[in-house]
Formats: structure tokens, sequence, C-alpha cells
């Protein structure tokens, strides 16, 4: 599989691998790859399987084929080791990555995510979600989220970022969105998986976000053992992007400690 994918920095930069979420693109990211590359980091943002310009395959994604998939580009680009942060379902796939390739991620971010299982309701509203964008498209689907995805403070105040979240989410390639909400509805519990993060780890999550609240990012805290947490003041489900000052800084500071720490690219 051929990932798109942004490479900003130097080549010789500390490399940052940064993961999407649903139902969004590489462009998510857009803000941290400037501002991180501007500080002599690599930054590489790819357009998950069946996003953006990465084509699709089938009919379901699975989180370890995501995984699969980001450790097969970081091959490429010859990053062995790197930072790896992820949104979202796109935090779900960094800690499938953990579990599944150990070793490659020397820091780690986890941004508005959950680790534990849907309950019953919710696996079964992503199954019907899947049908139903297949059928209709994405643009009701996204007009419904978008009110969920950033805060009411975002909404009013932040234009530009509502029309940049409205289009990722109205441009997102119904089959592949389709497939991840099928493959995500399979997913493991990541909870137990935590325990076992042995490099530096941020978390972070806005004090607003609807789908995955604080309190989910304070359980992450708890079980990633040394790990920090930013609560993004404002901020709904795509702090980054909402607050993105604010968010940069709390991630700039972090690389800066984790690089401190002893860790190396």
């Amino acid at each position: 599989m051929t990932l798109a994918y942004d490479d900003l920095g130097p080549e010789d930069g500390r490399p940052v691998l940064l993961v999407h979420g649903h139902p969004f693109d590489r462009s998510m990211w857009r803000p941290q790859a400037e501002y991180l590359a501007a500080r002599g980091h690599r930054v590489v943002t790819p357009d998950l399987r069946g996003y953006g310009e990465s084509p699709g395959r089938g009919t379901k994604t699975t989180l370890d084929v995501f995984a699969r998939d980001l450790v097969d580009l970081a091959d490429h680009l010859k990053m062995n080791r790197f930072v790896l942060g992820g949104l979202s379902m796109g935090g779900q796939i960094v800690m499938h990555l953990l579990e599944d390739h150990p070793g490659r991620a020397e820091a780690v971010l986890l941004a508005d995510t959950f680790p534990g299982l849907d309950t019953p309701d919710a696996r079964q509203a992503r199954i019907d979600t899947a049908a139903r964008i297949t059928e209709e498209g994405m643009a009701s689907y996204a007009d419904e989220l978008l009110p969920k995805m950033i805060s009411k403070q975002t909404r009013a105040t932040r234009p530009d970022v509502e029309a940049h979240v409205r289009k990722m989410m109205r441009d997102a390639p119904a089959e592949g969105a389709a497939a991840a909400l099928r493959g995500r509805a399979e997913r493991p519990d990541y909870t137990e998986g935590l325990q076992r993060i042995d490099v530096p780890t941020l978390v972070v999550v806005g004090s607003e976000d609807e789908f995955t609240p604080v309190e989910d990012a304070e359980r992450i805290h708890q079980h990633v053992r040394g790990s920090a947490l930013v609560v993004v003041e404002g901020a709904g489900h795509l702090p980054n992007l909402e607050r993105e000052t604010e968010f940069n800084e709390a991630l700039g500071t972090f690389l800066t400690g984790s690089k401190s720490s002893g860790a190396t690219p």
C-alpha cells in the first residue's frame, strides 16, 4: 500500500510521525507539522489508507492494517525510531502500533482518544454508519458530526477552523471511511497495553471534548507510567486545530523534555 504523505523539515531532523483521525486527512496536522518543522524536526503526516489521497482496498480496514501501513512508510523513509502521535482513531492506531511493533516509537502523543472497547450499541452504530455513508455519501454525516467535533466557542470564534473541519469530513472518501468504521468496531481493548508503554508519553485532550472527554484522558494518564497530561481549555475533540498555539507549545515542550531525558531518534 502506497500512502500519500507530506514530509516537512530537515531530513536529518528528529522524526515525528503524526496519525490523523476519522474522517479526516493529513491536513489535520498542518499547524503542528509547520510548527515542528520550523524547529528542526522532520515531520511526516500521511493520509491513512482510504482517506485523503491514499487509495483504499476492501470493505473493512482493521487497525492492525493501518499500523502496518505506517511502519512500512517509516521503513520506506528510513525512519527506524520516531516520535509517534495520533488523535482519536489515530490514537487508537498508535496504541495498536505500539503493541504490534515494539521498539519503533521513541516517544508518544495520545490526543483525544479512548483505549477501551465500544459498548455493543456503539459498535453497532459504527456498522450502521458505515452502511449509511456507503449509500448516502459524507455530506449529511459530516454536517451532523461538526457540532460535536469542535466546541461551541470554536464555532463562534474560529470560522476558519470550522470550514477546514467541515471540508475534511465532506471530502473524505465514503468507502474508505466506511471500511475504517467496520474495522474499528472490531478493535481490541488497549487499556492493559498502556501499562507496557515505556517511552515518554504526552496525553492531550480538549476540555469540551464530547467524544473522548477529559475522564478518558485521565484514565490513559493513570495507566501510562510517567506520562504527562495537558487539558486544552475551550477546545473540543480537535484541540490541535481549535487551539493550535496551546497545543503546539505543549507538544514542543514535551519533545524538548523527552529528548533531554535520553530518548534518541
